[in-house]
């Protein structure tokens, strides 16, 4: 542990909620959308939580969490962040003429892919809480389910990602709120 030149332990604050509430937020406002609550219109919203909170806060939380030593920590929030800045790119790169449009096969590809690595981060998370391994687990079905969405071209499947990946960012949003609050407290609040 760092300390002041007094020999007194530096206290650092805890980057995971920054993390978790970036993912938590972006993932439920993309999933309001692809459940179809909300039009195309609200994309111009979700892109640029994508980037700031999605994106920016999350690697910042990841960079933090690297400080505090925390491999698991920094690896997801370094991933997960530059998981959202790279999604904005496919959707905005072919906008602003910089690549084609993605097509659907390469797009379930990647969200494949990204499954994949969710699916043993998810394995880490049995040594950790509960809360994480509803939100791990949860976003590996997420990542399948989108996948499935553009293979198939199913709308419903789509709809389906929507509603699950409200409940996972959700998820997400709860952890963080619980390790606000417990540790502000001092006590299990919420339980993890």
């Amino acid at each position: 542990m760092p300390r002041y030149r007094d020999g007194s332990r530096k206290e650092f604050a805890d980057p995971a909620p920054l993390g978790l509430m970036g993912f938590g937020m972006t993932t439920v406002l993309l999933n309001i959308h692809n459940a179809g609550l909300i039009s195309s219109t609200g994309m111009g919203m979700i892109l640029a939580v994508g980037i700031f909170y999605g994106g920016l806060a999350q690697v910042i939380a990841g960079v933090l969490e690297f400080k505090k030593g925390n491999t698991f920590g920094t690896l997801a929030f370094c991933s997960y962040g530059l998981f959202w800045l790279s999604l904005v790119a496919l959707w905005v790169f072919p906008a602003v003429g910089w690549a084609g449009t993605v097509d659907a096969s390469s797009m379930g590809t990647y969200f494949v892919m990204w499954g994949i690595f969710t699916a043993y981060m998810f394995i880490a998370t049995l040594k950790k809480s509960g809360g994480l391994q509803v939100v791990f687990s949860s976003l590996a079905v997420l990542f399948l389910l989108l996948a499935a969405a553009e293979f198939t071209g199913i709308a419903a499947i789509k709809t389906i990602a929507g509603v699950e990946g409200i409940f996972c960012g959700a998820s997400a949003i709860y952890v963080a709120c619980a390790e606000v609050l417990n540790e502000t407290y001092k006590r299990a609040v919420l339980p993890l």
